[in-house]
């Protein structure tokens, strides 16, 4: 495994390393390339300021490192959209503006709050929490037509009282089948998230049987990262990951260049 394709920097606001320091944490685990998606949480206060950062400067560093680079490592810039379902022509029109090379969409925001807050389970069960976070995702991914995967899909079960002893791809199966058949039809992919790792759940995002349950109706698109803000967390737990996926069916995986799906084959 040779990319990741999910990455934090400074221009995040929970990232205090620069992207050269995340460059050379990747070179330090023996990758060929990454990308650089900084989070853009349009609307989203719940962590104080605004999470955006100014597209011109970012692109203006990140090309300049990118040149610096050269020849040591492949550095791609790409963006996680923080998704809610009127922001999509918003989103659409930023994507239009900007050459990015990959766009995750992910959602952060769940009834109006981030599940990591903890706010999302005071009045609710971790069920009732899990459900609506699914249904919400759904209408997200159909009004958000500019992304290229959809990003950590159990995100949320990482901050659930019981985390994973309340979760299951069959106990969610009707809404989670509706998120992959409209990924699909939209020709959108899937991210094989590694944080979910770090955080102490005994899966990586997705669970293995939603990822399987992708591969299985017909999905083809699956990206993998690490989701790191440290440069520690680059790769992390790279060596399970190629297993992962040839356990659900797959015998690639996906790195985006100009918007362009590139499959490379697994070791």
């Amino acid at each position: 495994m040779r990319a990741d394709m999910h990455m934090h920097t400074s221009f995040s606001h929970d990232c205090d390393f620069s992207p050269a320091e995340m460059a050379e944490g990747a070179i330090a685990k023996g990758l060929k390339v990454i990308c650089f998606t900084d989070h853009f949480d349009k609307d989203y206060l719940g962590w104080g300021a605004e999470s955006i950062f100014d597209p011109e400067s970012y692109f203006q560093e990140l090309t300049k490192l990118k040149e610096d680079y050269r020849g040591r490592i492949d550095i791609r810039i790409g963006v996680e959209l923080g998704m809610q379902p009127y922001l999509g022509e918003y989103f659409s029109a930023l994507t239009a503006k900007y050459p990015f090379d990959f766009v995750i969409g992910s959602v952060h925001v769940v009834n109006g709050t981030d599940p990591a807050m903890k706010k999302l389970f005071q009045n609710l069960t971790d069920e009732e929490a899990y459900r609506l976070t699914f249904e919400e995702m759904l209408e997200d991914v159909r009004k958000t037509p500019d992304f290229d995967v959809l990003g950590h899909v159990d995100y949320v079960v990482r901050y659930g009282r019981t985390m994973d002893q309340a979760y299951s791809y069959e106990k969610y199966a009707d809404i989670l089948d509706d998120i992959l058949r409209e990924l699909i039809c939209r020709g959108k992919g899937l991210e094989l998230n590694m944080a979910g790792l770090k955080y102490g759940l005994p899966f990586a995002h997705p669970h293995p049987d939603v990822l399987k349950r992708y591969r299985e109706l017909g999905g083809e698109i699956v990206t993998v990262g690490a989701d790191g803000h440290r440069p520690e967390h680059i790769a992390y737990e790279y060596g399970r990951a190629e297993h992962i996926l040839k356990d659900c069916g797959f015998k690639y995986y996906t790195e985006f260049k100009s918007r362009v799906p590139e499959f490379v084959p697994l070791p």
